[in-house]
């Protein structure tokens, strides 16, 4: 369910954004106000850029979010701190989470959140080498590097 409701999200977002870039361009007078002068196939073409922005918006997740391992050796109240530091460094602040096994963290910036449409939740899992972090790909892995480095450099 959770990729189907990114899926949705993210094609929102395409469709908004090329409304907007139309829309400009319109208002701008560097193409006609009528649609059917705009594309080549006039109003068919509007279902066929929907239905390319959907094809783009399911195969996004897939390839947007990822689950990675950070190697992070020591025990639980060395790396802790550690794991605190890094992600309020990187704009995150932990979050309740019902599963005690699991820490969830979300960015504190309002814009940060609304530019990755409330999807900018890091779940982090203790595994036996270090932390898995699961969540938007880009983000997972600036933090995986972020807390390798912090691991080399405060041993």
């Amino acid at each position: 369910m959770r990729y189907f409701i990114r899926s949705v999200k993210y094609f929102v977002q395409l469709m908004v954004i090329l409304a907007l870039i139309i829309a400009i361009l319109i208002v701008a007078k560097v193409v006609d106000s009528d649609i059917s002068k705009i594309f080549v196939n006039g109003y068919d073409s509007l279902w066929q850029i929907a239905l390319l922005m959907a094809a783009f918006a399911a195969i996004y997740p897939r390839l947007g979010y990822a689950r990675r391992e950070a190697l992070v050796p020591g025990s639980d109240e060395e790396t802790g701190p550690l794991l605190h530091q890094v992600m309020y460094a990187h704009g995150y602040a932990e979050e309740s989470s019902a599963d005690p096994q699991v820490r969830i963290y979300r960015k504190r910036a309002v814009a940060d959140r609304l530019t990755r449409l409330w999807e900018d939740r890091i779940s982090v899992r203790r595994c036996a080498t270090g932390y898995e972090l699961e969540g938007i790909n880009k983000d997972v892995v600036r933090l995986c590097n972020a807390l390798r480095d912090k691991a080399v450099t405060s041993e």
